[in-house]
């Protein structure tokens, strides 16, 4: 039960009656009599809760910070018409800051025997699933002074995928892809390059690319056009270990770093090579293989969806020994994680031999932009000593990166904003000259 403004309105009227008109025991009794026969009633005539049924329907899956609408059904099989307030209860994570109040709540009538709907409107602010916990109803009797409360579970559950900021750099990339296929005017060749095609030499063109034979054949002089290979296979491996989850401006390395393993899988994907994925700290937490070329990017999107950094060192013998294991062949492999020099040195150093004698590697990492900040910073004592702190971090990455260098590892260490359009230029110079 609950009782409403009305009900202490009422009291405080019959307090004035008590004092003016029945200043006495027996008016006391009277006004409260009164007071309590008219809750009473309300509740009695107030449509029962309990036997109310709530259904759910909408949407499943949303991108990080888009909205969800989800459809709350409440069916009143009584005689009586239900006047209610609803409230829906989601996790604080699924609003918005300073929405939940008023988007949780509804007001609803629903004639006896009939049904209603209201909308739930979610926007989601952290990756993962959001489950919805009770859905409170308070009944209101049609004096508006009390209320039949009780809950209702009603099951569902919105997946928060990760928002691929990074799409905007697709285009462009795929405008060059092109050029690299041999669509446009623009041709390239790379050592290991497919053959495509022949056609008439025009000034400029690599006289190394001559086909004499067919120039023989056609009585003009003919070269041959190349396109980059295709039906490669690329790895992605994500490091979900303690590095991992160092907050870089407003989120954690790893939301970085699944923005780039997008960006990357989107553009290989149209350029017809094969793409698998691997998450491992340590123990392996995802591993997305095979999957038809429509089915990548919608896989690897709902895998990564419930990806949260660990709070403790990758088991880098572990993560090294999965990748080779579906990585049977020679393939690229894309490694996103930390250059931070003792768990690389210590850990993943060691165990490079095996990867880049057979693959091609590739390590990004996300650097953090207030780095340069803090190394401009002078004036005061404590300018000072940040801005040794950040040359002398600064410095550590560059060695460490130095090092996986010459073990023949190509390393890029950059911002948030620009880790992903620089994985895919990688990947794109690393089709031109063939080396996939």
């Amino acid at each position: 039960m609950a009782l409403t403004g009305r009900t202490a309105l009422l009291a405080a009227l019959g307090a004035l009656v008590v004092g003016l008109l029945l200043p006495s025991w027996g008016g006391i009794a009277a006004v409260t009599g009164a007071v309590l026969l008219a809750v009473a009633a309300d509740l009695v005539l107030a449509a029962p809760v309990r036997n109310l049924r709530i259904t759910r329907g909408g949407d499943t899956t949303v991108r990080l910070g888009e909205p969800a609408s989800v459809e709350l059904t409440v069916t009143n099989p009584a005689g009586r018409p239900l006047r209610a307030l609803v409230r829906d209860a989601w996790a604080p994570s699924a609003w918005r800051p300073g929405t939940a109040i008023a988007g949780s709540r509804h007001t609803l009538r629903v004639p006896g025997g009939e049904r209603r709907r209201v909308t739930t409107v979610l926007t989601p602010t952290r990756r993962g699933d959001h489950h919805a916990h009770k859905v409170t109803v308070r009944s209101l009797g049609p004096l508006g002074l009390a209320a039949r409360q009780g809950s209702h579970l009603a099951p569902w559950t919105v997946r928060a995928l990760p928002p691929f900021n990074s799409c905007k750099h697709l285009p462009s990339r795929l405008a060059r892809l092109r050029e690299l296929d041999g669509r446009t005017s623009v041709l390239t060749r790379g050592q290991g390059t497919e053959f495509d095609s022949l056609r008439e030499y025009l000034p400029g063109d690599d006289i190394r690319s001559i086909d004499w034979r067919a120039s023989a054949r056609r009585n003009t002089v003919a070269v041959r056009t190349w396109r980059p290979e295709r039906d490669r296979h690329i790895l992605v491996v994500l490091d979900t270990g303690r590095t991992s989850a160092g907050r870089v401006g407003d989120a954690p390395r790893l939301d970085a770093s699944l923005d780039a393993a997008l960006l990357l899988t989107a553009l290989a994907t149209k350029a017809g090579d094969r793409v698998d994925l691997l998450a491992h700290d340590l123990r392996k937490r995802v591993s997305v293989a095979g999957r038809a070329p429509n089915e990548i990017l919608p896989a690897f999107t709902n895998a990564m969806a419930t990806l949260e950094p660990a709070l403790y060192e990758t088991d880098m013998r572990a993560l090294v020994a999965s990748a080779l294991k579906m990585a049977p062949h020679r393939s690229l492999i894309v490694l996103l994680t930390g250059l931070d020099a003792a768990p690389v040195e210590d850990g993943l150093l060691p165990l490079l031999p095996p990867l880049t004698k057979r693959h091609e590697v590739v390590l990004a990492s996300v650097s953090d932009p207030n780095l340069d900040e803090l190394a401009v910073g002078r004036g005061t004592v404590e300018a000072v000593y940040g801005a040794a702190a950040a040359e002398q971090t600064r410095a550590d990455r560059r060695l460490t990166a130095d090092r996986l260098t010459r073990a023949g590892v190509t390393v890029l260490d950059a911002p948030p904003a620009a880790v992903a359009p620089a994985l895919a230029d990688t990947y794109l110079a690393l089709k031109a000259a063939g080396r996939l």
